[in-house]
């Protein structure tokens, strides 16, 4: 709580940060825009009670809703006060989301609420709580056609991300803001430094990724948690459905009531530029931030779960591998979590990072953060380890060649034959893995007399003979031997919800900093699938048309596996399984197809540390080098339910 004599220090730590900017110059300001430093860290030391909450509506130049009047998006700011009062200007965490009004944010589906006047009150999770009082503001703003905002949600397209970048503009005086939605009375952001961090969790996470990639001035930093990168892999996955949907639905599902009715025309553009044929459409196009990764100057903290089977493991991977392009200064978190916020599965750990990476990248503290390991993995639950880069060092691409039952350093030779069905998925072949079923074919390793792990993403090209006009191809990694993990398949996935609460910061009548605590939810597996690919055959020479298929002619096709970071013990096996339709996470082709797989033209390539010369073998490992091996076009995966 702060007190009246916290309150006195802080604001002679303020008059003490306005001398500093006179007698030692912007350096020494910088670091006094947060507050108190001590043990290179921001102090809690101005008032949550007091803090400014204010409402700015800032113009965002287009005309998404057809209106003839540019568009507003709402800006609900929190920020301290003392520091303006004392003539100084904090930097500003942001998070900008569509579901403020209707789904909520966090565990607990907090929603922003306001006062009788149209006042900010509830600012939903903990980052106003933790860090307005340690010398920042708290900016949440609703996207183009959400809660209080002006214009049409058009799914990570030009709306969205400019909704967002529009504001991080204000902040830095190029663009203008307003007291109300509608009237003329101009206001600045005078208090800001112009330094901007984004964060947030799945689709805000995403539009933290798509104004990262515009490379806009003033932002410093990014965290995207569970973020896409790339919204046709959210979708499609080398042009095989990962549902039956378009993103007129999702922007059906957060619009305004106000908005909706004009809105129509975009909804509409939405849903024919999403082919159900898995095409590569110019809709596609002007939603893939990867394509951009060399615009982007913040750094950017990725959080990932790797067991994800909303926004797949491919977001975060290839977004990863286009940013080590650019230069920009990285980090990530990988958990054994789905769909879940760090906040629940690795709490005290993450405020204390974020709070580092924030005061590193926004107040200018040399903290070390950005020279201390790169990657956090979770390898059991609650269980992780470090890496100084990711992925690991000494990871080797490694290609295996692919024999009936065995997956091994040799050259490929043979056949195998499945016949696609439906019903099964992935956890019901990794289940059958040493049983003969007709929907499957496996290929694993003997029994590994030491560790083996994968880190990174790999891919698998496979030569495919359909016997009908039509198929579907999964190709999914699994650790056969038994294993603690979260429960990523439960409603929590992976996560408990306690009825206990603990406190992150300071609270208000109106807004609580203490939230229900969680705990690992577990289970005991007998296999693990730890990295998953799919593809529709149709698109074998390109995502930009699907083609027919002839009934018997064989078809090469190379598609990505998400990224991941998984070590199979000693005692386990890897195995590869190759099938059909993953049921649940892929929609069925128009026929049931069966399909042969020429296995003397198909291999898997993985990243593996230290390489696979070790890897012992469940086949002779005499023969030829691996050949060369036709390859088709590389594409990733995503589906869209819950996103939020």
């Amino acid at each position: 709580m702060i007190t009246s004599r916290t309150r006195s220090f802080a604001l002679v730590t303020t008059l003490l940060a306005a001398l500093a900017t006179v007698l030692l110059g912007p350096a020494a300001a910088q670091a006094s825009t947060g507050g108190t430093v001590r043990d290179g860290a921001s102090q809690p030391v101005y008032s949550y009670a007091a803090a400014v909450r204010e409402t700015v509506w800032v113009d965002t130049g287009l005309d998404g809703d057809g209106d003839g009047r540019t568009d507003r998006v709402a800006a609900d700011i929190v920020r301290p006060r003392e520091p303006a009062t004392a003539g100084l200007r904090v930097p500003v965490i942001m998070d900008a989301s569509p579901y403020y009004s209707c789904c909520g944010r966090g565990n607990e589906s907090q929603l922003k609420t306001y006062d009788a006047q149209g006042g900010p009150v509830q600012f939903p999770l903990f980052y106003d709580n933790y860090f307005v009082p340690r010398g920042y503001a708290v900016v949440l703003v609703d996207l183009a056609g959400t809660n209080r905002s002006d214009g049409c949600v058009d799914v990570g397209g030009p709306s969205d991300v400019t909704s967002a970048k529009a504001v991080v503009d204000w902040l830095n005086g190029r663009a203008p803001g307003y007291r109300t939605r509608t009237g003329t009375g101009a206001v600045g952001a005078d208090w800001a430094t112009g330094a901007v961090g984004m964060i947030g969790k799945s689709w805000d996470g995403t539009i933290a990724n798509g104004v990262a990639a515009t490379g806009v001035p003033g932002l410093k930093t990014v965290v995207p948690i569970s973020a896409i990168s790339s919204w046709y892999d959210y979708y499609r996955s080398d042009g095989a459905p990962l549902y039956s949907g378009t993103p007129a639905d999702l922007s059906s599902y957060v619009e305004s009531s106000a908005t909706l009715a004009h809105c129509a025309g975009v909804q509409r553009q939405l849903a024919a530029g999403a082919p159900a044929n898995g095409n590569w459409t110019a809709l596609w196009q002007a939603r893939d931030y990867v394509a951009a990764a060399a615009r982007v100057r913040a750094s950017v903290f990725v959080v990932h779960g790797m067991q994800d089977l909303n926004v797949r493991g491919i977001n975060f991977s290839q977004w990863w591998s286009a940013l080590a392009q650019t230069g920009v200064e990285r980090k990530i978190w990988l958990s054994q979590t789905g769909h879940v916020d760090p906040f629940d599965f690795r709490r005290s750990a993450w405020v204390d990072t974020l709070h580092s990476w924030f005061d590193h990248y926004l107040l200018g503290i040399d903290n070390g953060i950005q020279r201390g390991p790169a990657a956090d993995v979770e390898r059991s639950p609650d269980q992780w380890t470090q890496d100084q880069t990711w992925p690991a060092p000494g990871t080797v691409t490694s290609t295996l060649g692919l024999r009936p039952g065995a997956l091994t350093t040799a050259a490929g030779s043979g056949t195998a034959r499945f016949t696609d069905d439906p019903a099964r998925d992935e956890n019901a072949w990794a289940t059958d893995a040493d049983r003969s079923t007709p929907d499957k074919t496996v290929f694993t390793t003997g029994v590994l007399t030491r560790p083996l792990r994968v880190s990174g993403g790999g891919s698998i090209t496979l030569t495919a003979t359909p016997s009908t006009r039509s198929a579907r191809l999964s190709a999914v990694l699994v650790d056969l031997g038994p294993a603690t993990i979260r429960d990523y398949r439960a409603d929590g996935e992976g996560i408990s919800t306690l009825a206990t609460r603990s406190c992150w910061g300071d609270s208000t009548p109106g807004d609580s900093a203490c939230f229900l605590d969680t705990a690992a939810d577990t289970a005991q597996v007998g296999a693990t699938v730890f990295a998953r690919g799919w593809a529709d055959l149709g698109h074998y020479a390109g995502l930009d048309r699907s083609l027919a298929l002839t009934p018997g002619k064989a078809y090469p096709i190379t598609f990505d596996l998400a990224g991941t970071d998984h070590v199979v013990p000693a005692g386990h096996r890897l195995a590869l399984i190759v099938a059909g339709t993953d049921a649940g996470l892929i929609d069925p082709p128009s026929t049931r197809p069966a399909v042969t797989l020429d296995l003397a033209r198909s291999a898997l390539r993985l990243p593996v540390v230290g390489g696979v010369a070790t890897l012992p073998q469940a086949a002779p490992t005499a023969g030829p080098a691996l050949p060369g091996l036709p390859s088709g076009p590389a594409g990733t995966a995503a589906r869209p339910e819950t996103f939020r």
